[in-house]
């Protein structure tokens, strides 16, 4: 699948939203990040690269040739961006229970927007007006987000740890690498390959793999 690089996965949602309640989103968009505590059940889901809303007016959208036709749209639209680790299921059952509220208010005003409870409706909801990602670039495909925030934390603690011990006898030193790797050792885990998320995801992998094996056996034939 196109919108899945290793671990992440990228959804964009597009949601109709009537012109003139606009100006009641963004109003709920300026409070949710002035207000504290307002998005502090989504900041804590750790499966989550970023969110982001964005609303784009029917007159405002881009012109890339003066022979492009002007859109005669009859609404504005919401964009929603988000990379996350795990399946999609997961991501958006986890958002159901971490802000359902502030789900509703976002997309209050959306053109059939069900609630984000019951589940099964905000689940149609979503998939009906999600596009396709084409092309996804993933820097660390193995690395879940968790992965990055250990490899950041790892980074820092040995600059540190190698600033603090430059004039320390052997002894204190050994004392202060072992409080190091005591310190670390919930930030030391190995990276793997993400379990399986869809049987199509699965399906790619394998022709992935069997085309690289290809290529492989291809070298060595020539090699001989």
């Amino acid at each position: 699948m196109s919108n899945i690089a290793g671990k992440a996965y990228a959804m964009n949602v597009i949601t109709p939203i009537r012109w003139y309640t606009t100006w009641v989103n963004k109003l709920i968009f300026w409070a949710a990040v002035k207000v504290p505590g307002v998005l502090s059940g989504l900041i804590t889901l750790s499966l989550i690269h970023y969110a982001r809303w964005v609303i784009i007016g029917r007159n405002n959208f881009p012109h890339l040739d003066p022979s492009q036709p002007k859109e005669e749209l009859k609404y504005d639209y919401m964009l929603f961006f988000s990379n996350f680790n795990g399946s999609w299921d997961q991501y958006v059952d986890s958002f159901t229970f971490a802000i359902p509220g502030g789900l509703d208010l976002f997309w209050k005003w959306n053109v059939r927007y069900s609630k984000s409870v019951a589940v099964t409706p905000f689940h149609d909801y979503i998939r009906y007006n999600q596009i396709e990602t084409i092309h996804y670039y993933n820097a660390y495909p193995l690395a879940a987000s968790n992965d990055v925030k250990s490899a950041k934390n790892v980074k820092s603690t040995l600059i540190k740890f190698e600033q603090d011990t430059r004039t320390v006898s052997d002894d204190e030193f050994l004392k202060l690498y072992k409080g190091l790797l005591r310190g670390l050792q919930h930030d030391l885990g190995d990276m793997y390959p993400t379990p399986i998320v869809t049987m199509s995801a699965n399906q790619v992998e394998r022709r992935q793999k069997w085309h690289q094996g290809q290529l492989a056996e291809v070298g060595e034939n020539h090699g001989e």
